[in-house]
């Protein structure tokens, strides 16, 4: 028998409603308890991963260390776990796809006939069991995305119950999330579409082990008693989701339900009580902070919250360290501009000039970073944020008025941003960016340096476009100096400004390493001079 064990998580009823933070507060409390846990997500698009896909469309793109674009229920699982995640733990329609026909153009399938069952479904197992057969895992959740019913999902669902015969039944559990509706009119919680949703997985041959049914009131004994009997599980594994004020409590609510005991139960495992002290107190000082202060975030997909998912769970788990209440306040970049630009910001603690591609809201961002430059208001740029902060100084106060990125102009005469050269012969544009972890040297005495008390750092990349090395020394006579480059390709990885309270920008992600158990240096200090600059306003 497998030591390894699998743990499945489907939705029911409807999307979104947060398979991803179920499976991660589940892998908390097990990792808790002294398990290994990792999670993987199967997602049933056809692209091959979410790099090409809008922001709009999807939310914001993930990167990995080793380089995967992958969703962002990853970004959630790093977060809780602090355990980092591989090009393993994202698989999707397109990349098992992709495999199968490359085998089947190979000769491998030795002339037969390609068919979903079983070439598909035994791709899919194969990816399922990769972090398995490592044996570094006593336990993998696997979140499967979308709803049951939905065409797409069902090779991942027959997948999983030939698993449960593969492997037996308690080598693998599926937990089903499912929705209990409120009608406001009738004042009643209604458990039909849960006892529909569980008969549909049903008619794909797999039976719910768990229920958790997200509500936004208490279902009660009656509720959970009559899920029971309709559904085929035990009253015990009828577990309560009810709505929480931050993802963050969703753990110690798993754990109120004993959604961990039931889970161990299952799969004949012992059960402990999970050790949270490092998790509540940060729930502690996240809850009850000592000041407040405004941060600007600026960029052109602010309407959509996921889009800057890590960036705002960053700030979260930065202002718990600083006991401080971070309120974001989300700018448009397309609609700043030089009249304009002093109401939007003159109140705010802090700007961030987010990450982003093309064209639009570019001179909103320049406009605005001229003004926290001016005004000695902390500034904090990422990827596209950085590069602006550098056509903003060559502009003004190197005086080159056509400053600009290759990107946005091809034929600027003042390329302080270019193609890197590895990028230039590259035609298609799927995971092509310069992407995953990066080393980066500091120097001696700059404020990177003093952030992260260390002389070398590993952050993760994505993008194209990158520091001009050429206008390097005529930047740095002016006061904007290059504190990281890495060593191997000689590019700039950060830049900050002298004479300034905190002006920093980086070409990588920071967003995506911050944790938890390790909010990532550069937003605590950041929010830490924000906190600073509230009380210059006293």
């Amino acid at each position: 028998m497998p030591s390894t064990k699998y743990i499945f998580v489907t939705g029911g009823v409807s999307s979104s409603l947060g398979k991803g933070i179920i499976a991660a507060s589940l892998a908390k409390l097990l990792q808790s308890q002294g398990y290994s846990v990792t999670i993987q997500k199967l997602d049933p698009y056809i692209n091959i991963d979410p790099g090409t896909l809008n922001p709009y469309e999807h939310g914001e793109c993930y990167v990995t260390d080793d380089g995967a674009e992958t969703d962002l229920d990853l970004g959630h699982y790093e977060r809780f776990l602090n355990v980092p995640t591989s090009q393993a733990n994202n698989v999707t329609t397109g990349k098992i796809y992709k495999s199968v026909i490359e085998k089947e153009r190979k000769g491998e399938f030795l002339g037969k006939t390609v068919q979903v069952i079983p070439h598909i479904t035994d791709e899919i197992k194969e990816r399922i069991q990769t972090l398995g057969n490592t044996g570094e895992y006593d336990l993998i959740i696997t979140e499967i995305g979308g709803t049951v019913g939905d065409i797409e999902s069902l090779p991942y669902i027959e997948a999983l119950r030939q698993m449960k015969w593969d492997l037996g039944q308690s080598n693998v559990l599926a937990i089903h999330l499912t929705l209990i509706p409120y009608l406001s009119a009738a004042k009643e919680l209604k458990t039909k579409p849960t006892q529909h949703s569980v008969k549909t997985l049903m008619e794909s041959g797999v039976q719910a082990d768990i229920l958790v049914c997200r509500t936004e009131h208490e279902i009660g004994n009656a509720i959970k008693e009559k899920l029971a009997r309709f559904c085929n599980v035990d009253k015990e594994s009828v577990i309560q989701s009810i709505d929480a004020s931050t993802i963050y409590d969703v753990p110690n609510l798993m754990l109120e339900e004993g959604l961990d005991k039931v889970v161990l139960k299952k799969l004949n495992l012992k059960s402990d009580k999970p050790n949270l002290d490092v998790w509540n107190s940060f729930l502690k000082r996240y809850r009850n902070p000592k000041n407040k202060i405004k941060i600007g975030l600026i960029g052109k997909y602010v309407e959509l919250q996921d889009s800057y998912k890590s960036i705002l769970e960053s700030f979260i788990h930065a202002g718990a360290t600083n006991e401080v209440e971070v309120e974001i306040i989300s700018i448009h970049s397309e609609y700043i501009n030089k009249e304009n630009v002093h109401s939007k910001l003159a109140s705010l603690n802090g700007v961030l000039v987010a990450p982003g591609f093309g064209e639009r809201g570019i001179e909103g961002k320049i406009q605005a970073i001229e003004y926290v430059r001016v005004n000695k208001i902390p500034f904090f740029g990422i990827c596209l944020g950085m590069q602006m902060a550098v056509i903003e100084f060559a502009r003004n106060i190197l005086n080159l008025k056509d400053a600009n990125s290759t990107e946005m102009v091809e034929e600027t005469s003042s390329p302080v941003i270019d193609l890197m050269q590895s990028q230039k012969n590259i035609v298609n544009k799927g995971g092509t960016m310069r992407l995953g972890s990066w080393e980066c040297d500091l120097k001696k005495e700059s404020n990177a340096r003093e952030i992260y008390n260390s002389n070398t750092i590993h952050e993760r990349h994505r993008h194209r476009y990158e520091f001009n090395s050429d206008y390097l020394d005529k930047i740095e006579s002016k006061g904007l100096i290059a504190s990281g480059i890495n060593s191997k390709t000689g590019l700039v990885e950060i830049i900050e400004l002298n004479n300034h309270p905190w002006f920093i920008g980086v070409q990588f992600h920071p967003e995506y390493k911050s944790t938890v158990y390790n909010p990532h240096p550069l937003f605590v200090s950041f929010v830490k001079a924000g906190l600073e600059h509230s009380k210059l306003d006293l």
